[in-house]
């Protein structure tokens, strides 16, 4: 038993037909194609998740040194 029920005897028919409807060469170039594919999902999807995280430690820098601005006014208005 393959998957769902599907035998390796009938992947393998269905394969052959694949190959010979599209060709050899046509399947690599689809593949390399879908490979390129996710290669740019993931590099994006890095690239996203260092974005957030200096966008956030920038807030977070920002609201500290904002924060600190202003009881440094405080103090010196008081004092």
């Amino acid at each position: 038993m393959g998957l769902g029920g599907i035998s390796i005897w009938q992947l393998l028919i269905i394969l052959v037909i694949i190959m010979l409807l599209f060709g050899t060469k046509r399947l690599g170039n689809i593949g390399s194609d879908l490979g390129n594919a996710i290669k740019g999902f993931r590099s994006a999807m890095r690239s996203g998740e260092e974005e957030g995280d200096s966008a956030r430690i920038e807030k977070k820098d920002g609201g500290e040194a904002a924060g600190e601005e202003s009881n440094r006014e405080k103090k010196n208005s008081n004092g």
